[in-house]
C-alpha cells in the first residue's frame, strides 16, 4: 500500500510538472514564453506573449493536469489501495502535489508557473459545482479589476468560503475547508510580486472585453 501511494505521489507530481506553456510555445511558435512578457511559464503569460488561442490551449492543458493529478486517487481506490472514505483526502493530497509540480517543475529545473489553472483543475476534480462558481467569481473580478492576479486570489478564496457559508455546499469534510484556505495562502504567496505591483500601480491589466478607448 505504501509503495502504491508513493508511486501515486510521483505520478501526480510528474503530471503537474508538465510545462504546457513552454512545450506548446516552443513546438508550435518556436517561442519560449519564459523569455518574453513576465517570464512566467504559465497560461497568463502565454496569453500575453502568444495570444488568446494559445493561452486558452495552455490554460486548458494546465486545468487537465490538476484534474488528472487529483484523480490518481480514484485509481488508488479502484485498485483497493485506499478506502472510499479516504478518497477526498487523497484527492486533496495528490492534487496539491500536482500544483507543487507545476510551481516547481522538474522539467524546468524546479521553476514553474503560479499554479492557478492547475489548482482549478484539482478543485474541479474534488467539487466541480463550487469550482465552476469560483470560475464565475474569477471572471467577474477580472471584468471589474482587469487584474488576473487579483482575480485568481479572490477566486481561490471563494472556494473555502462557499464550503463554509453557502448551505448547499457545506461539507462534512473539514479538511477540505482547511485545505481551501491553505491553497489560498499558497496562491497569495505565489502572487506576492503581483500584489506589490498592484499596490504600486504597475501591474499589467487584462481586458476580456476591449472597448475602442482601451485599444
Amino acid at each position: 500500500m505504501i509503495a502504491a501511494i508513493i508511486i501515486a505521489i510521483l505520478i501526480s507530481y510528474l503530471l503537474g510538472s508538465i510545462p504546457s506553456a513552454v512545450w506548446f510555445g516552443k513546438a508550435l511558435y518556436g517561442i519560449d514564453v519564459r523569455e518574453h512578457g513576465s517570464g512566467n511559464p504559465g497560461a497568463t503569460n502565454t496569453f500575453r506573449v502568444l495570444g488568446k488561442k494559445a493561452g486558452i490551449i495552455v490554460m486548458l492543458a494546465d486545468i487537465v493536469k490538476g484534474m488528472a493529478a487529483s484523480s490518481v486517487a480514484v485509481i488508488l481506490m479502484n485498485l483497493q489501495f485506499i478506502d472510499e472514505n479516504n478518497l477526498v483526502t487523497f484527492k486533496l493530497i495528490l492534487g496539491v502535489v500536482g500544483v507543487i509540480g507545476h510551481i516547481f517543475s522538474v522539467f524546468l529545473h524546479f521553476k514553474g508557473g503560479k499554479g492557478v489553472a492547475t489548482l482549478l483543475g484539482m478543485m474541479i476534480a474534488i467539487h466541480y459545482e463550487v469550482a465552476l462558481l469560483c470560475i464565475v467569481v474569477f471572471v467577474v473580478t477580472l471584468l471589474i479589476s482587469k487584474y488576473v492576479s487579483l482575480s485568481s486570489i479572490i477566486g481561490t478564496l471563494s472556494f473555502p468560503a462557499m464550503l463554509l457559508f453557502v448551505p448547499r455546499f457545506q461539507t462534512s469534510e473539514p479538511l477540505l475547508v482547511i485545505f481551501g484556505f491553505f491553497l489560498f495562502i499558497v496562491i497569495v504567496w505565489t502572487h506576492h510580486k503581483n500584489i506589490r505591483r498592484i499596490m504600486e500601480g504597475h501591474e499589467s491589466k487584462t481586458y476580456l472585453i476591449k472597448s475602442k478607448k482601451e485599444d
